[in-house]
């Protein structure tokens, strides 16, 4: 107990970015005795638990809990600026919310078995990505149709979909597997929902395809071609727009993203990418919004109304307090809600 204790004390401080002489002087002690608790070699006192768990933020029964997960490679290749103390923070956090994700399924004896039904096709060129998109919605039954919920279609495949808020801004989205079983993507939940789309697609490829060795530049192309055709399909995209064109106009664009649920930015990508638009064209699109910041502000605007929300946690644990497989006060730890409110949710 004393290990399991020891790990959940440094691995909340690395969550928060605080340093042991930061613990030792909210608790008014010395930085020595942090390092015995992260150690194992002294177990801290009932009111210094307190003291921790409101300093962490974290609830009391977090520095007891037994069940760990162990998470697959984590690469924040995107963004070099975002920081090694950063980095760690946001694995701790997402640890967290996998932990209690895994947790409760298994409390409810729910045992997924993903397939990646793609890992045989051998992506050696950006061409190959326009039919590994397309058989992969094929198998997944939904054709070339527009997606309304991205999140909801990759839960229902059996992919776990994380979303975290209030954390840095450079942070966009990564996919990993748990305990080598489990395929999770994590996004920033606070961005607008065209881009979280994108991110929770361009995370997909990166779990999904079976790229040949190269940078991590040309990985990231692949994986921008996957999102982009995935959101808007080539066939679909020369269907609404048509073949060559000189001109497009603004409310085709408008209502190309209110459908399809892709920004104005890619859409505009896609028909260089189909050969509707030229080159040239591309250019001189993003030459008019750096000269106009009312109509790069205009082309930016959210306009997607389909939320894209994750509940599937959410759902598992009140259908385990319904059952009685937990308490109301685990509920309490799981959800972040207070008791009084459970329990009047209880009562419908």
């Amino acid at each position: 107990m004393e290990n399991i204790i020891a790990n959940r004390i440094k691995n909340a401080r690395i969550l928060k970015c605080l340093s042991q002489q930061n613990i030792a002087d909210e608790l008014g002690i010395t930085k020595q005795m942090v390092s015995k608790y992260e150690k194992g070699e002294a177990v801290p006192t009932s009111s210094r638990f307190l003291k921790l768990s409101k300093l962490f933020g974290l609830k009391m029964d977090y520095f007891f809990s037994s069940f760990q997960i162990e998470l697959g490679e984590i690469n924040f290749r995107k963004k070099s600026t975002f920081s090694i103390r950063k980095q760690n923070s946001l694995k701790e956090e997402i640890k967290i919310r996998l932990e209690n994700y895994i947790w409760i399924e298994e409390t409810l004896s729910i045992d997924y078995s993903f397939k990646n039904i793609i890992e045989n096709i051998k992506i050696n060129s950006l061409d190959d990505i326009q039919k590994t998109v397309l058989k992969l919605r094929n198998d997944w039954n939904i054709g070339i149709d527009p997606i309304h919920n991205i999140i909801q279609l990759l839960e229902d495949k059996e992919i776990k979909v994380i979303e975290l808020y209030n954390v840095d801004e450079k942070f966009d989205g990564l996919a990993t597997y748990v305990n080598n079983k489990y395929p999770v993507i994590v996004v920033n939940g606070d961005f607008p929902v065209e881009r979280k789309r994108f991110t929770l697609l361009h995370e997909l490829g990166h779990l999904l395809l079976n790229l040949p060795d190269c940078e991590t530049k040309e990985e990231e192309v692949f994986c921008n071609k996957f999102a982009s055709e995935f959101l808007f399909p080539a066939d679909i995209v020369i269907k609404e727009f048509g073949g060559k064109r000189r001109n497009i106009t603004f409310p085709e664009l408008i209502n190309a993203q209110k459908k399809y649920g892709i920004s104005i930015r890619a859409i505009i990508y896609r028909l260089v990418d189909t050969g509707i638009l030229s080159k040239n064209k591309h250019i001189s699109f993003y030459k008019r919004l750096n000269l106009n910041p009312s109509l790069k502000r205009e082309v930016d605007n959210s306009r997607f109304e389909t939320p894209e929300k994750s509940n599937r946690f959410e759902q598992l644990v009140y259908r385990a307090l319904s059952q009685e497989n937990i308490s109301i006060s685990k509920a309490s730890s799981l959800l972040n809600e207070r008791i009084a409110n459970l329990k009047e949710i209880s009562l419908l």
